[in-house]
C-alpha cells in the first residue's frame, strides 16, 4: 500500500484517489483539507488521533458519523476501524461525532455523474473523481444511497492504521526501544520483552505527536472481524430493551409538544383559534408554526388532545387535490418539452419501430410512505446563545445549519446529539421535525421541548416516494429481444428535496432513470428516455429513490418482450448481458431456484434483474395461485457487494430489502383527495403481513472489482419479480402498483 505523505494532526482527513492505477490517500488532494473536530475542547490528556479515533485515560472511542438506521451502520464502521486499531469491539465505545466537514461522504460522487456504475472507463472515473470535490467543499455529511461502507472501507480501515502506528510510536519514546520492534493485540502495545501497554497509558504522549507518517494497511487474509461474522454492536441493548432512540428521551423539567399542520401538503394556514386547547389541562402554549400550529403541553398525550381541539382554517394544496390529475401530469409530460435525459440511446430504435411495434404498454407506481415504526421525534433546548438538540438524523450538518438560522446563533452553537434511529427508508433525510421543534422551543426558552408526531400527521406530511409512469415499446425477432425503448415520467426527487435544504438542482435529475438506463444488456435498438413531470406533491428520497420503480418498469417490460419472442426469460438476459458480475448473480440465482425444473400445478416463477447504486441483484420468487389468492412461497436472492464485511448483516439486509420491496409492490400506495394523503396509519398501509412472508434464501458474491453496499439493491426486482411469477402462473401481466388493486395475496 502506498505511504502516507507529511500530516498535520489538524488537518487529518482522507479522500482516495487513483494514482498509477493504484488508491492512494491523499490528505492534500485539496489544498483545504478540513480539521479534526475532536481536538476542539480536547481533555486533558485526551488524544484525538484521527477524526474517528478518540483515546482518553479509560476509553477508548470509535467515531461513526454514518447515521444508524437499523440497518447496522455504526457497528460496521466500528470494525473497520477495529480492524486495524487492533481492538476488539467489546472493548470500545461508539458515538456519532459532532456534525463536522471532516466527515464528508465520499462515495456520493458515484451515482451524481451520468456514467453506468459498469464503465470503468478513463473519463468516467476521472468525473467521478472531479465531483467528489463540490461535495467536499459542501461538507456533505449524509447518509444515503448505500454509501457507507464503500465510504469507510478505505478511509476507516487507515483512520485505525494511523492511530495504530501513533500509539506505536509513542510507546516506544516512552521506552526507548525502535517502534519496529513493537507489535498490537487487543487495544495493547506490546514492547520486546512482553510488556503490554494498554492504549489508555499511551494517550497523553500519542497526543503530543503527529499522526504516523508511514502505515500499511492489513491483508484481508490477516483480518480478525471483517468477512467472518459477527455481533452487531447494537444487539445487547436491542435485545434486551435498553437501546436509546430519539422517543425515549428525558430531560430534567422537559416539556412535550405535538403538532397539527395543513392536511393538504404546503397548504396555508390562513388562521386558528386556540381558545379550546389553551383551557385544557396541562396546555403551557399554542404557538403558530410554518404550516400549522404546535402544543407545548406536560405529556404527549395531552398535547395531541389540545392540537385536536384548535380551530383552524386551511389553505388549498398547491398540487392536484385528487389523482386523477397527478396521474394526468405525468401522461401530460412525454413531449420533448418534458425530457431530461436520454443518457441511452443505442441502435435506431426509431427506424426498427417504423417496421410495427409488437408491444406498447403503460406501467404505473404509486406515490409510497416511509412509515417508520419509531414515531418521529425531535427534542430541543433554547439556551442563551447555544441550541441543543436530540434527535435521529441521516443530515447532521443541514440540521446544524437550519437550526441555527432559526435560533439566532452560530452554527457551531447548536450542538446535535445524533440518536439511533427507530427505521427511516430516507425519512431521515428530511429535517421538518427539527425545525418545528426548534421554533416551539423558542417560545419556552431554557425549557427542552420533546416534539413527537403522531402516526397519523407523520404519514399525512410525509415526503413520500415519487409517483412515476412509464410507457415502453418494443420489438422482437427470431426469438429475440431486437427493439427497446422505455420513457419514464416522474417530478424530480432531487429538485424537490433539495429545494428544503435550499440547494440547487442543475441539470438532469438522475434519478428519474435510475435502474433502467444503466442496465447491462446489450439490445441492438435501445433507448431509455427520462421525462421530468411538473411538481406535484413534494416528495423525497425512498428506499433505493428513482430504481424503487424504475427495476418494476424495466424489468418487467423486458420480461414481456422476452415472452413475446418464445425465449426462456432467465436464458434471454443472460444472452443480453455484457457485465460479468451481473451475468454471474443471474446464473447463481438459476441454479439457486433450480430454473427450469418441475413446478406443480398453478405455480409460477419468475425472474428480474436490477443493477443499482453499483450492485448486480437478480431475484427468483416462485408463487402459488391458490383458492385465498396469490402465495408467495419462495424468493432466491443473488447480490455481488464486491466484498462481504458481515455475512451475517449482509443476509439480514438483504431479506429485509425484499421483503420491504414485496410488501410495497403487494399492498402500500399513498393517494390524494382533497389535497391531502387518504393512508393515515398501517391499518391502510399494511405493507407485508408476517403470515405472508416467504421463505427466502440469499447468496452474495464477491467477484466486482468496486466494494459496495447492500440497503438498497435488493428492493427495486422485488416488485418485478413477484409480477413476473403472477404472469407465469396465472397469465395475468399486472402493470400498476399495488398489486392487491387486480389480485388477491394468501
Amino acid at each position: 500500500m502506498a505511504g502516507l505523505k507529511t500530516i498535520a494532526r489538524r488537518t487529518f482527513l482522507i479522500g482516495s484517489a487513483a494514482i498509477a492505477g493504484g488508491v492512494a490517500f491523499g490528505l492534500y488532494k485539496y489544498q483545504t483539507p478540513h480539521a479534526n473536530p475532536l481536538l476542539d475542547n480536547l481533555p486533558e490528556g485526551a488524544a484525538a488521533l484521527t477524526p474517528y479515533v478518540l483515546i482518553t485515560g479509560q476509553d477508548i472511542t470509535l467515531i461513526t458519523p454514518r447515521a444508524d438506521k437499523g440497518q447496522g451502520a455504526t457497528s460496521v464502521q466500528a470494525a473497520l476501524i477495529a480492524e486495524e486499531l487492533d481492538v476488539g469491539l467489546d472493548q470500545i465505545k461508539t458515538d456519532p461525532g459532532p456534525p463536522s466537514p471532516a466527515y464528508y461522504n465520499t462515495a456520493l460522487s458515484g451515482d451524481a455523474v451520468p456514467f453506468r456504475s459498469t464503465d470503468d472507463s478513463f473519463l468516467a472515473e476521472t468525473t467521478r473523481a472531479v465531483m467528489d470535490a463540490p461535495i467536499k467543499f459542501l461538507g456533505l455529511q449524509i447518509t444515503g444511497g448505500s454509501t457507507t461502507v464503500p465510504d469507510g472501507y478505505q478511509k476507516l480501515r487507515m483512520a485505525g492504521a494511523v492511530a495504530r502506528e501513533t500509539l506505536k510510536t509513542a510507546a516506544a519514546r516512552m521506552h526507548g526501544v525502535d517502534r519496529g520492534l513493537l507489535r498490537t493485540e487487543r487495544g495493547t502495545v506490546i514492547l520486546p520483552d512482553g510488556t503490554r501497554l494498554p492504549y489508555q497509558t499511551l494517550a497523553a504522549t500519542a497526543a503530543t505527536l503527529d499522526p504516523a507518517r508511514e502505515v500499511t494497511l492489513r491483508d484481508p487474509a490477516q483480518w480478525r472481524l471483517l468477512g467472518k461474522p459477527m455481533q452487531r454492536v447494537d444487539i445487547p441493548a436491542k435485545s434486551t430493551g435498553t437501546q436509546a432512540y430519539g422517543i425515549d428521551q428525558k430531560h430534567p423539567g422537559m416539556l412535550h409538544a405535538a403538532i397539527r399542520l395543513n392536511p393538504a401538503q404546503g397548504g396555508d394556514l390562513r388562521g386558528f383559534d386556540a381558545t379550546e386547547a389553551e383551557a385544557m389541562r396541562g396546555v403551557v402554549k399554542v404557538v403558530a408554526v410554518t404550516g400549522g400550529i404546535g402544543v407545548i403541553a406536560d405529556n404527549t398525550w395531552r398535547a395531541f388532545q389540545a392540537a385536536e381541539a384548535v380551530s383552524v382554517d386551511w389553505g388549498p394544496a398547491p398540487y392536484p387535490a385528487d389523482m386523477d390529475g397527478h396521474w394526468n401530469a405525468l401522461s401530460n409530460s412525454f413531449t420533448p418539452e418534458h425530457q431530461d435525459s436520454q443518457f441511452r440511446d443505442e441502435g435506431d430504435v426509431d427506424a426498427a419501430l417504423a417496421q410495427g411495434t409488437d408491444l406498447a404498454f403503460e406501467y404505473r407506481a404509486p406515490y409510497l410512505a416511509h412509515a417508520p415504526l419509531e414515531p418521529i421525534n425531535a427534542t430541543v433546548l433554547v439556551g442563551a446563545g447555544r441550541v441543543d438538540v436530540w434527535t435521529g438524523t441521516q443530515i447532521p450538518r443541514f440540521v446544524q445549519k437550519n437550526v441555527a438560522q432559526l435560533a439566532g446563533v452560530e452554527p457551531d452553537n447548536v450542538h446535535i446529539h445524533a440518536l439511533m434511529i427507530g427505521g427511516s427508508f430516507g425519512h431521515r433525510l428530511e429535517d421538518d421535525v427539527v425545525r418545528h421543534a426548534t421554533t416551539l422551543a423558542k417560545a419556552v426558552p431554557g425549557t427542552p421541548v420533546k416534539l413527537t408526531y403522531s402516526r397519523e400527521e407523520d404519514m399525512t406530511h410525509d415526503y413520500p416516494r415519487q409517483i412515476a409512469m412509464a410507457r415502453g415499446r418494443g420489438r422482437v425477432s427470431g426469438g429475440k429481444v431486437e427493439t427497446y425503448d422505455l420513457g419514464i415520467a416522474m417530478p424530480s426527487v432531487m429538485a424537490s428535496q433539495m429545494s428544503r435544504q435550499g440547494l440547487p438542482t442543475p441539470g438532469p435529475d438522475l434519478q428519474i432513470v435510475a435502474g433502467a438506463w444503466d442496465q447491462p444488456f446489450d439490445i441492438p435498438n435501445y433507448r431509455v428516455t427520462g421525462y421530468r413531470a411538473p411538481e406535484l406533491a413534494p416528495i423525497s428520497s425512498w428506499r433505493s429513490v428513482g430504481a424503487s420503480s424504475n427495476g418494476f418498469f424495466h424489468d418487467c417490460f423486458l420480461d414481456e418482450l422476452i415472452h413475446a419472442a418464445g425465449a426462456d426469460p432467465l436464458a434471454e438476459r443472460l444472452r443480453l448481458c455484457t457485465h460479468g458480475p451481473s451475468r454471474r448473480v443471474l446464473e447463481t440465482v438459476g441454479e439457486m431456484s433450480n430454473w427450469g425444473g418441475a413446478l406443480a400445478p398453478g405455480q409460477g416463477r419468475g425472474v428480474a434483474f436490477c443493477l443499482s447504486f453499483g450492485v448486480p441483484c437478480a431475484q427468483v420468487i416462485e408463487i402459488s395461485d391458490t383458492d385465498a389468492g396469490i402465495r408467495i412461497d419462495r424468493v432466491f436472492v443473488a447480490a455481488d457487494v464486491g466484498r462481504i464485511l458481515d455475512p451475517v448483516n449482509f443476509e439480514g439486509l438483504v431479506k429485509g430489502g425484499v421483503i420491504f420491496g414485496l410488501g410495497h409492490a403487494m399492498n402500500c400506495e399513498i393517494t390524494y383527495a382533497g389535497g391531502a394523503a387518504e393512508q393515515r396509519n398501517f391499518d391502510s398501509f399494511p405493507g407485508m403481513r408476517l403470515y405472508q412472508c416467504p421463505e427466502i434464501e440469499v447468496r452474495g458474491l464477491e467477484t466486482a472489482r468496486k466494494i459496495r453496499g447492500i440497503g438498497e439493491p435488493p428492493v427495486p426486482p422485488a416488485a418485478a419479480a413477484l409480477g413476473n411469477a403472477i404472469f407465469a402462473a396465472t397469465g395475468q401481466r399486472l402493470r400498476e402498483m399495488p398489486f392487491n388493486k387486480a389480485v388477491d395475496f394468501a
